[in-house]
């Protein structure tokens, strides 16, 4: 796994509108193996937005449970993220899944790991994830701070500063918009 270097998923909130974004690059050592991969997907009738990183298989099996914790409670964001990661931390086979995932409603955002971690973004409403996710976070920020340009516009300016930087990061990307 640490040979493989994937994605990444920004999730950006503005004007009552939340923006989720990824590249589609996914390398080998030092080898682009893949430049149009999804990794931002729909889930909860279309009400729900999951971005992921790391292994493509991990991202996929943590996609399938945590679509089941949803309908399990009734569309309950919050409590289906904060039982996904305890079963995330807790289960023998899912502590070997190599991801994070990112976790968007038009109310709330997490950020949920492997190990137990369950976080919410600061104010600005801002989380990034990925190999690319510092610099995709820092231009996302700087965006908010100084333009009035729309949650999707920053996602996507601040995901093309990102693969201009990163090597890990192209300009092929998939957007979802709540």
């Amino acid at each position: 796994m640490s040979d493989f270097h994937s994605t990444t998923v920004l999730t950006v909130r503005r004007d009552n509108r939340v923006c989720m974004v990824s590249d589609g690059q996914v390398t080998f050592a030092n080898t682009v193996i893949k430049s149009t991969a999804g990794k931002v997907k729909r889930t909860g009738k279309g009400q729900v937005l999951i971005g992921f990183a790391g292994g493509a298989a991990d991202g996929l099996a943590l996609f399938t449970r945590f679509e089941a914790k949803l309908e399990e409670f009734q569309g309950n964001l919050e409590r289906a993220v904060v039982e996904l990661a305890k079963d995330w931390r807790t289960d023998r086979a899912l502590r070997r899944l190599e991801a994070h995932m990112l976790v968007a409603s038009l109310d709330k955002t997490f950020l949920v790991s492997g190990n137990g971690d369950l976080l919410q973004p600061d104010e600005d409403g801002l989380l990034a994830i990925g190999s690319g996710a510092n610099f995709a976070l820092s231009a996302a920020r700087a965006l908010l701070r100084r333009t009035e340009l729309s949650a999707r516009e920053i996602a996507e300016d601040a995901m093309k500063v990102a693969a201009e930087i990163c090597v890990f990061t192209n300009e092929s990307l998939t957007i979802e918009e709540l």
